[in-house]
């Protein structure tokens, strides 16, 4: 069984993608790197995706999705991270109620850094093949006020990139996959 992190490439063709999508990239690594330096094993596997091609028509994750789509049984959760990695406030999530009530209550675990909140529909392209298909789905949801002045052009360098910002952004990430890979049983679809 299997709880996806991911992020993409893909603005690095006028700038260097440090925002659009590396942040995303980036606190998925990091999620997975926190949680083994903490020597916790989940009972699920956490699998990390940095999806491929989202620009040109998300080949990457349909090439991806093809693949794997016999053992969607198998998948809890998909996560992905493509709105900047600025401030969060939350998640997005897809999914039935019972399963939006086990999220409601693993992000109350994040009231220590303030980002509780669960907002309807996961969003990402990556993730979309999935979550019509009935697999759970989680999208980072930050600050956007300044998402589009960097998106796609010469700005989108390390330099937008807060570290603090993007430390909570990769907690939430470690805390919300750790606790579903970690449950007894998977997320109600």
């Amino acid at each position: 069984q299997i709880v996806l992190v991911s992020g993409h490439l893909d603005s690095w063709d006028v700038g260097q993608g440090a925002m659009d999508d590396g942040g995303g990239a980036f606190i998925s690594w990091e999620a997975l790197s926190l949680i083994k330096d903490l020597g916790l094993r989940p009972k699920r596997t956490l699998r990390l995706v940095l999806w491929t091609a989202e620009e040109q028509g998300g080949i990457g994750a349909e090439q991806y999705y093809q693949l794997h789509k016999e053992n969607i049984s198998n998948f809890d959760i998909v996560m992905e991270s493509d709105e900047g990695t600025f401030k969060p406030s939350g998640l997005g999530f897809t999914g039935n109620a019972k399963a939006r009530d086990i999220v409601k209550e693993i992000m109350t675990l994040l009231q220590p850094i303030h980002v509780t909140d669960v907002y309807d529909n996961a969003d990402g392209t990556d993730i979309d093949y999935w979550m019509r298909d009935g697999v759970p789905g989680a999208s980072l949801r930050d600050d956007l006020s300044k998402y589009f002045w960097f998106h796609h052009s010469q700005g989108d360098t390390m330099a937008v990139q807060d570290p603090n910002q993007m430390n909570l952004c990769a907690a939430v990430w470690a805390v919300v996959s750790y606790v579903i890979a970690d449950m007894e049983e998977m997320l109600p679809r």
